[in-house]
């Protein structure tokens, strides 16, 4: 049984354009296409609600105005986002670039020069023999177009997929704002849980130093040795010890936000006092499926998908033939006197070419296969992306949870450890208990106020990369970058 039916009346161009059609597709090479199942994305999140996600912009998100201000000079300071302003700008042009070649092309075209034909020639004899001037004085201005029509959408499917692209570059440009607003975020968080532990390190070296002046008097009464003196006084100048050093990491922190946001290093104003009752906005997760709207990377994964099927169609077109028309239209004369009499000196032109590559089409196969390939790796590189945000996900929300219980714990063993302290001090000051007891309860209240501001950070800092790899509240197109 053929393809095509046996009728008698069948229209002949119909039979051609179908037979045309088969050796055009049979000139196209075969490709090795991976198949394979798509990744399904899970219906919800572990132990979380399945309601719309609550992302909102990030000046929304952070209510510290010092925050803010930071994160607003870092976004219009900071290189990287000049760099990917400029890709965007370099994708918007190639847009441009495609969509003006399936445009027809006009142009114009002037000219003038001197001819001179051999006198033994054909034409040098008829020019002598019709007493034209020697030698000739060939004058030309007209017009002149070329148009391909795209018959086979090579061009729209190239213009389409570079428009992808341009798409493509505006998420990536969203993604860097995201981590960089992540980045201040996290980096402000630092400083203030340094300026926390410095402090806690300043009060801890006064009480010391108190309680060193009580042994000292206990050893002027014979009820406490120097051993004491001694041991207290080593505590003493191991803590400010420690004071340098945290101020070395404050100073190489406050440095660091400096360079995020784009400017010299200099001091920063902040609010380090309210540090431990500080709380970020609670972002719920929504379904996984979200992450596709909300996540400029998987965005950006999305457009570069459709831009490489695009371009696939567009290679494979490249087999078939292409069909142009020139055409041009003007005056010309050997005497420019005469330039312009109409209607002698017109001339015009009309040319339809098609053309097809038969041999050398190696170029053509690299380019179409070229294409295959970097199709298969776009949804490679899109189920990695997803795979990565959902686990990104997954992390945050239960690093969260045991952070939180880990904080509530931290802060009930601060309180039990103060009251250890009061009582402690009470009995060494009635001679109780030694030296020893009481030097023991002030280390492991020192340490668990510092364990409860490092919990702290990393708290607000959890709460900070669950909204990044939310997408960092991107859906709302209204807002600007």
């Amino acid at each position: 049984m053929g393809l095509w039916p046996k009728e008698r009346n069948t229209p002949i161009k119909e039979k051609i354009f179908f037979y045309s059609y088969l050796v055009l597709t049979s000139c196209v090479p075969s490709v090795l296409v991976v198949k394979h199942d798509v990744l399904p994305i899970p219906k919800t999140f572990p132990d979380s609600a399945t309601s719309p996600s609550n992302l909102t912009h990030w000046k929304d998100f952070f209510q510290d105005p010092l925050l803010t201000a930071l994160i607003e000079e870092g976004l219009g300071n900071n290189q990287e986002l000049h760099i990917l302003e400029q890709e965007i700008e370099i994708a918007n042009n190639e847009v441009l670039s495609r969509e003006g070649e399936y445009i027809p092309k006009v142009g114009v075209q002037g000219g003038y020069g001197l001819e001179k034909k051999a006198k033994f020639t054909s034409q040098g004899a008829s020019d002598a023999a019709n007493e034209l001037p020697d030698p000739l004085q060939i004058g030309r201005l007209g017009l002149s177009t070329t148009w391909e029509i795209d018959v086979w959408k090579k061009l729209r499917n190239a213009s389409k997929a570079a428009y992808y692209n341009y798409l493509s570059s505006i998420e990536g440009k969203r993604f860097l704002v995201t981590h960089l607003v992540a980045e201040v975020a996290n980096t402000y968080f630092e400083l203030l849980a340094l300026d926390n532990q410095l402090e806690v390190i300043i009060t801890y070296v006064d009480v010391l130093k108190q309680i060193k002046t009580m042994v000292m008097v206990q050893q002027s009464a014979a009820k406490a040795t120097s051993l004491g003196v001694v041991r207290f006084e080593a505590e003493v100048l191991k803590n400010q010890s420690r004071q340098i050093q945290l101020r070395q990491q404050i100073l190489m922190t406050q440095n660091k936000l400096n360079t995020l946001v784009g400017r010299f290093p200099q001091q920063l104003e902040r609010d380090s006092k309210q540090f431990l009752n500080r709380m970020l906005a609670k972002v719920d997760t929504g379904i996984p499926s979200s992450l596709l709207d909300n996540r400029p990377d998987m965005k950006a994964a999305s457009f570069n998908l459709e831009a490489s099927k695009l371009s696939v169609e567009s290679a494979k077109a490249q087999f078939y033939p292409s069909l142009s028309i020139e055409a041009g239209l003007g005056f010309e004369s050997f005497n420019t006197k005469h330039l312009l009499d109409v209607p002698e000196s017109i001339f015009y032109g009309l040319v339809g070419k098609l053309s097809a590559p038969l041999l050398n089409r190696k170029a053509i196969k690299a380019a179409y296969f070229s294409a295959n390939n970097k199709q298969i790796q776009a949804v490679y590189r899109y189920e990695q992306t997803l795979v990565s945000a959902y686990t990104e996900v997954l992390n945050q929300l239960n690093m969260i949870e045991n952070l939180n219980q880990m904080y509530k714990l931290k802060s009930q063993q601060v309180d039990v450890l103060s009251e250890a302290i009061t009582i402690s001090n009470m009995l060494f000051q009635a001679a109780r208990v030694d030296y020893v007891e009481t030097l023991l309860t002030q280390r492991d209240a020192l340490e668990a106020q510092t364990e409860a501001i490092e919990v702290k950070k990393q708290q607000l800092s959890a709460y900070v990369n669950l909204y990044k790899a939310l997408g960092g509240g991107w859906h709302d197109v209204n807002k600007t970058l």
